[in-house]
């Protein structure tokens, strides 16, 4: 039954329940762990290079008819040398960049927009790094048989019902327009074919984006759950960022022995030890040459107390049993310190007792 409730109890503890630390992110994102769709991108691009072509139709309409009408009305008539075919093709080429630059501009634009509006500034190596682990057939058919797989090929199928949908829809209802196509001058059913072009990619994009922003709202939870730690998770990063609890303690604990053991080497250069003869004892030390009054080098209680009165019969340091100024002397100074101005007088005269034992003057 015990055994049971502790194997439940750490069961529990590996549930991954709790939500990822700021450490347990930051390591994540350095990594290129981001909540981050490739959708948003694609239908961003997509709206934008329609939106572009709509606004510079008629730019683009001139640059084309201008290429054309010098390829066929003086290129052609002229001879063909090396180096007119080195000048025509560039010639050609900034016709070409002039022609494709705006929507050039916007896609690389809204590329950066779409990614900086996901994850923010992000540069990072880290994913392009060689991992050995990513050649294994074993976790390869794992990543085709898996959840996330089987969720991307649905949005692939949704995706293609939906654009099927949108183009089935528009042919259908311009079909009596497309079937007059034949009647009609050249120039006009150019316009109608742009017009349909543009007005059926504008409904596909705008889709996609409604898509991307729910599949952007999925990927985000399903970032979220893949930080998800447990809770001995939390407490084994607690323990690499503070320290393991044990081993500060142990340091402590040596640190506290180290203190302790200096102050008993200074017990011997005590001038007197005062006294609650099982609780407490103060050591004091006077010089008049260096110190403006009496200064503690040593306090302790119970055990230590004992062992403070033990050095200093070692060494022959006088001891005065005082119960009220030793209490006082304990609570009210600590080590290093001189005494209370209060307590001078009461310790003047154990001092001049202690010297007049010993036939000093001080």
């Amino acid at each position: 039954m015990i055994y049971r409730y502790s194997l439940d109890l750490q069961m529990f503890a590996g549930e991954k329940t709790e939500k990822a630390t700021p450490k347990k992110r930051q390591d994540a994102r350095k990594k290129g762990q981001v909540a981050k769709s490739q959708d948003v991108s694609g239908a961003l691009i997509l709206l934008a290079t329609f939106m572009c072509l709509m606004a510079f139709g008629n730019y683009i309409k001139e640059r084309l008819v201008a290429l054309f009408s010098d390829v066929f009305y003086h290129r052609l008539t002229t001879d063909v040398t090396k180096e007119n075919v080195m000048v025509m093709l560039g010639d050609y080429g900034v016709q070409i960049l002039l022609l494709l630059a705006p929507v050039l501009l916007v896609v690389v634009v809204m590329g950066v927009i779409a990614n900086y509006a996901q994850v923010g500034f992000l540069l990072t190596g880290e994913p392009l790094k060689m991992k050995f682990s990513k050649l294994s057939p074993i976790q390869g058919f794992k990543k085709i048989f898996s959840m996330h797989a089987l969720v991307e090929f649905l949005k692939s199928v949704f995706k293609l019902v939906i654009i099927g949908y949108l183009v089935y829809s528009t042919i259908w209802g311009a079909r009596s327009s497309i079937a007059a196509l034949g009647k009609v001058p050249v120039e006009e059913a150019f316009h109608f074919t742009a017009k349909i072009t543009m007005n059926l990619g504008i409904k596909i994009a705008a889709a996609l984006l409604v898509l991307a922003v729910l599949d952007y709202m999925y990927q985000r939870y399903e970032h979220e759950k893949s930080l998800k730690m447990s809770k001995q998770d939390i407490k084994d990063e607690y323990k690499k960022m503070e320290g393991d609890p044990l081993i500060k303690g142990k340091i402590r604990e040596r640190q506290r022995r180290m203190a302790l053991q200096r102050m008993m080497q200074e017990v011997p250069k005590a001038d007197v030890i005062i006294t609650n003869p099982t609780h407490f004892a103060v050591a004091l030390k006077y010089d008049g040459t260096q110190m403006e009054a009496p200064q503690v080098i040593a306090k302790g209680q119970d055990f230590v107390a004992l062992r403070i009165k033990e050095i200093a019969k070692e060494h022959g340091v006088v001891t005065i049993e005082n119960k009220p100024l030793a209490r006082a002397l304990f609570q009210r100074a600590e080590i290093g310190d001189t005494i209370p101005g209060d307590l001078f007088q009461a310790v003047a005269e154990v001092l001049a007792y202690v010297y007049k034992l010993q036939g000093k003057v001080k």
